[in-house]
Order: C-alpha cells, then structure tokens, then sequence
C-alpha cells in the first residue's frame, strides 16, 4: 500500500474568551432561546430545551387566541396550552435545582426561582457573592476536559488518523460530542484490536472494506456463486470474467473455502459463514479491513482459526482493524491495541494505542478483560478510571 491516508477535522473557531462571554450574554435576550441558556449553564441541557419548547408553544397560543373567535377552538388550545405550561413548571424545577447545585447555595432558593424568576437571576448576575463552584458541561474537577491529544505526522504510509472533534446534531440548539483527539499512524500490515474518518473521505472510502456484526448472505446460493456476484458488483467494469475468477479463488484460498465452494450457503457453520462474509471484502482488493466483531457467535477455537485468516491478509501488507468484545481469546494474534474510552463528559477518548505488551504494561493489567473493567463507567460494571487513563496516555505521547 503505496498511499496515505489521514482523517482531520476541524477543531472550531479560535474566538477570544471576552467575546465568547458577551455573545452567550447576549443570549438570554433572545426570546425562549433564553430558556435554553438557563438549563445548559444548570448542565440540564435536555431540560433546558424542553422548556424553551413548551415556553414557545404557550407565545404561540396567546398570540394565535387574539384572532380566533370560535370557542370550540380556543378551548382546544387552551388545554394544549395547560398541558405545555404544567410541562414548562416541571423542567423548570429540574433547572433551578440544577442551578443551585451549581452555584452551591441553600435549597431555599428554589421557591425564589419558582415565584420569581428574575430576582435570584439579577441577584446571582451580578452580585460577586453568588459564583459558580464549577462549570456545567465541563464536570466538577474534570482534568480530563482540558487535556487535547498531540497530532500525529503524516509518516507518508499506512494510515494517518489527525481527528480533532466529531459532532452530531443533538435536537435543538445542541450538538454533541462523539470522539476527541484522536491521534494515531497505523503501518501497513498490522492487525489492530479496537476495543468499543472525513476531509478526504472521498478518496479514502474505496480503500476500505468494511465486514458488519450481522450478514446480509444469502443462504440459497452456493459460495461461489456468492462471491462470484459480488465481485462482479464490486469490481471496476473493465475487469474481465477470468479476472474475476482468478481473484475469487485468490479469495477462496487465503480464507480456507475451496472446499466448500459448490456449498450452500445455508450449510455454512458459524465460523465458514464469517469467513466468506470477510472474503467478499477482500475481492475488491482494499488497503484497509474492518470487521465488527468477527468472532461473536463463535467459539474460541473457530475465533482463533477465523483470526489466523485475518493474519494471513495483513501479512499481504493490509491494514486490518477488527473490533471485539471478547479479546482475551485472540489477543496474542494481534500487533497493536487500540483502547477508547469515554471521558466524564460521555466523549470517546483515546486512552492507549500500542502493543500488546505495552498495553499491559500502561494499564497494569495482564488480560485485556480487566482493561475494559478498568476504564468502564461504574454504571456499567467498571472501576470508571477512565479519565486517569486517557489523561495519562495523552501526557506520554506529548513528552515522546
């Protein structure tokens, strides 16, 4: 693989704190738009948005009730506009509460709020005795927040991975975080476990062969039928009938299926069916595999021979990623680890990219099971070490 390949995005806009500050003042001008700056400075984001909803359905009906005359209709609106109103109070307790949490003072507060809005609003605006005693959206003590990754030189092979920030739209006025700095060149013929790419996507998406959870094979035709249909949809138009045999019993060879070519699908076990889900990647010849849990529904012994396989492709000089939730089982097979994990603020982070052995050596762990423990949430059965570990990673990296 001749060709490099990277993925960037774009970390924001550079805007000076001081204009950032009056811009978000600014904001609690704006009609119902208000509401919402109210639950994110509370960290009550969801709430926030409801509020500014149900406050704008309850305008609109006010504003609608001047013109409409008839009863039947008005009363209609009139129990919407009850229902949004009750909804409004309810999201807006939440919110109070939330403030109060943030700005650590007496629960008293609340029926201030409650009643009179703008008097504790004017009160902790600006009177310098009322301050924040840590920032919502950010954590309380949250270290992790401010650590950014090194970003990685293109080493002119294998795959360069500069990627700064991923968002999604989150509802209404909100986006949300998915992966942050993460900061990786993988080298052409490694196999990488990834534990649970964009400016030139365009150009890096024919290099990429992807293998799902679950198949979509057919279970009435034969194997080599099968990949015979799919290098002809796969393939460039110029490629000839005899091409496309020849790279099919390249693909029936490496992968251990010549036997059971003239198979029905059907016929498969587990174990054969994955690998022929995996070959029919691999006829379009990409740089780069990846396989969502390639071993799940398998048993360890039809894992370790399906791993063999995707060793065999990556000695061909091929990159190849395979995601899994059962890595002890395999993990010997494989060069590099790649761990993700999610920081206080539910972000997927990189804590650790390396070897095996350096891998067990950072999290001091010898299997790969008491990793994942190590850096879950507690609510999901882990030790939420998380934010040690990516910090940690991230301060190794810069001083390399």
């Amino acid at each position: 693989m001749s060709s490099s390949h990277k993925a960037f995005i774009s970390s924001g806009s550079g805007k000076s704190s001081k204009s950032q500050i009056l811009k978000a003042g600014g904001r609690a001008l704006v009609p119902w738009y208000r509401e919402y700056q109210l639950g994110k400075c509370a960290g009550k984001v969801p709430e926030g948005r409801a509020i500014a909803v149900t406050a704008f359905i309850v305008s609109v009906i006010r504003f609608a009730g001047l013109f409409i005359k008839n009863e039947y209709i008005l009363l209609f609106f009139g129990v919407i506009q009850i229902m949004a109103a009750i909804i409004n109070v309810a999201y807006s307790i939440q919110v109070y509460s939330g403030l109060i949490d943030v700005y650590n003072v007496r629960k008293r507060w609340l029926w201030l709020w409650i009643f009179a809005e703008p008097i504790p609003a004017l009160i902790w605006g600006f009177s310098n005795n009322y301050q924040p005693s840590w920032k919502a959206g950010e954590f309380r003590d949250n270290a992790v927040s401010h650590v950014q990754g090194t970003e990685i030189t293109d080493m002119g092979e294998g795959l360069t991975v500069n990627l700064i920030k991923r968002e999604v739209p989150d509802g209404f006025f909100h986006k949300k975080e998915l992966l942050k700095d993460i900061h990786m060149n993988i080298k052409p013929g490694r196999l990488v476990m990834l534990r649970d790419i964009y400016k030139e996507y365009d150009k890096m998406k024919f290099e990429c062969g992807f293998v799902p959870q679950s198949d979509l094979i057919r279970g009435k035709d034969t194997v080599l039928h099968t990949l015979m249909d799919y290098a002809t949809m796969r393939l460039p138009s110029d490629f000839t009938l005899q091409d496309r045999k020849d790279r099919v019993e390249e693909a029936l060879k490496i992968f251990g299926l010549a036997p059971v070519q003239n198979s029905m699908v059907s016929q498969l076990s587990g174990g054969q069916r994955k690998r022929l889900s995996i070959a029919m990647e691999f006829l379009s010849n990409p740089s780069m595999l990846i396989l969502d849990e390639p071993d799940s529904g398998v048993d360890g012994v039809m894992a370790k021979e399906l791993f063999r396989q995707m060793r065999k492709v990556a000695d061909t000089g091929r990159i190849v990623i395979a995601i899994t939730h059962t890595p002890d089982r395999v993990v010997d097979m494989f060069d590099d680890v790649i761990i993700l994990a999610k920081d206080s603020n539910r972000t997927g982070r990189l804590a650790f990219y390396g070897t095996v052995d350096k891998c067990r050596k950072f999290f001091d762990k010898e299997r790969m099971e008491e990793v994942v423990k190590t850096i879950n949430r507690p609510e999901e059965g882990g030790d939420g070490r998380a934010d040690e570990f990516i910090i940690k990673y991230a301060q190794e990296v810069q001083h390399v």
